[in-house]
């Protein structure tokens, strides 16, 4: 678990302290938060100190915290200190070395790395002192996330608002991440979500996939230090923060994004792609005449795990397929390792029953030149870890190999 010393500023994005504070504990961060005099006319202690299950820190001459933890302790103590979100005016102090208040006074006095993410108008963000600030910081070492474009309080557009309590998760966690964490160095290109075809404007043929899965495996994946290039199909599962994301609809398009983001040290292929496409889509929709179906001439689409799997040049190291089936699970998982050519499938059982497609939970089997390995029903997110240690520990033992052969 590690320590966030979080420095809430006073501006409107201020309410995204809070859902930024329940995300921090949710994944098993302690969190100290301090909040600036202004901060606290956008949201008030109670709820920050209710999220955080923590004392808010306010004043600089409040004795009583003297007395337990100076402000001296305090700044450095943590593992991180965030300041979210962080105004122009505190973006000033921090430049210039000002050291007014509580937040300032910590920011000045620490020598644990800080996180900053911006909100302010944008005039006031793009004016010329700002980002000379942010110029001052960033050569201080000072990390920044965002500021993201789009509609301000104000009602003007454009770069400004703070970024997503998410995004700045998932850039929290890799700050976080030390250097030798098991995959750090490592890129590993993740598929996810269906594909859909499109019969006409507005019907397409697809498989039922959420995307839950692979989402699942790419956080995973992010957690242990991987650069994780993530190319997903139109799925209702939101994307892992941090990754590199390439959203495309058709089994081609996912085709032509996974070929461009390799070479690859690993590739896990966990996408639902429809094995055919109608082999010429209508411009128009296709009218309902009664009595009459109309005739759909099918076309086979690329197959894009064998295709990579048996690249010759670039292959990446470790090749990790799945196969949702309704019978015989195992032994059609087997013969479609051997005929993709891939070195691991990840098999489960999608049968109506099992409420596997679409739901919270997986039941897989880990198939590879060993033989099968059935792991307990579990969620995906664990289901995802598990996977993702496993492939750790497998490109560490092929660094420790002789070159040449697959794992």
């Amino acid at each position: 678990m590690s320590h966030i010393l979080l420095i809430v500023g006073g501006g409107i994005a201020a309410y995204k302290s809070l859902e930024l504070i329940r995300q921090l504990v949710k994944a098993g961060h302690e969190v100290t938060p301090v909040m600036t005099q202004s901060a606290g006319q956008f949201v008030t202690p109670l709820s920050v100190s209710a999220l955080a299950g923590k004392k808010v820190h306010e004043a600089l001459f409040d004795l009583t915290a003297e007395a337990e933890m100076g402000h001296i302790q305090l700044s450095r103590v943590a593992d991180l200190v965030v300041v979210a979100p962080a105004t122009a005016d505190m973006m000033a102090k921090m430049a210039q070395g000002r050291a007014s208040d509580l937040a300032s006074t910590l920011l000045l006095a620490t020598d644990t790395p800080v996180m900053i993410a911006p909100a302010m108008n944008v005039r006031m963000w793009e004016h010329p002192a700002t980002q000379r600030n942010l110029a001052t910081l960033k050569a201080d070492g000072v990390t920044v996330v965002g500021p993201d474009e789009g509609e301000m309080a104000c009602g003007e557009y454009g770069p400004g608002r703070m970024s997503e309590p998410m995004a700045i998760l998932a850039a929290i966690e890799a700050a976080l991440r030390p250097v030798d964490a098991p995959l750090a160095g490592r890129h590993v290109l993740v598929t996810s979500g269906p594909t859909h075809e499109p019969i006409d404007p507005v019907r397409y043929i697809a498989n039922r996939s959420s995307g839950a899965q692979g989402a699942a495996i790419g956080a995973a994946l992010l957690r242990l230090g991987a650069r994780v290039t993530f190319v997903t199909g139109p799925a209702s599962a939101a994307p892992p923060e941090g990754a590199t994301v390439v959203a495309v609809e058709t089994a081609a398009e996912m085709l032509a994004a996974v070929e461009a983001a390799l070479p690859a040290d690993a590739a896990i292929f966990a996408a639902a792609v429809a094995d055919w496409r109608v082999e010429t889509a209508q411009a128009r929709k296709i009218k309902k005449q009664a009595g009459a179906l109309p005739g759909l001439s099918l076309a086979e689409n690329p197959d894009i795990l064998a295709r990579v799997a048996g690249m010759a040049v670039g292959r990446p190291g470790l090749v990790v397929g799945f196969a949702a089936e309704t019978d015989d699970v195992i032994a059609h998982a087997t013969a479609k390792r051997a005929r993709k050519g891939c070195d691991w499938i990840v098999a489960n059982d999608v049968s109506p029953e099992t409420g596997i497609m679409g739901g919270t939970e997986n039941a897989v089997t880990l198939i590879t030149e060993d033989g099968a390995e059935t792991w307990p029903r579990m969620a995906k997110r664990a289901v995802a870890e598990r996977l993702a240690d496993r492939l750790a520990a497998a490109l560490a033992a092929k660094d420790g190999t002789a070159s040449g052969g697959r794992i």
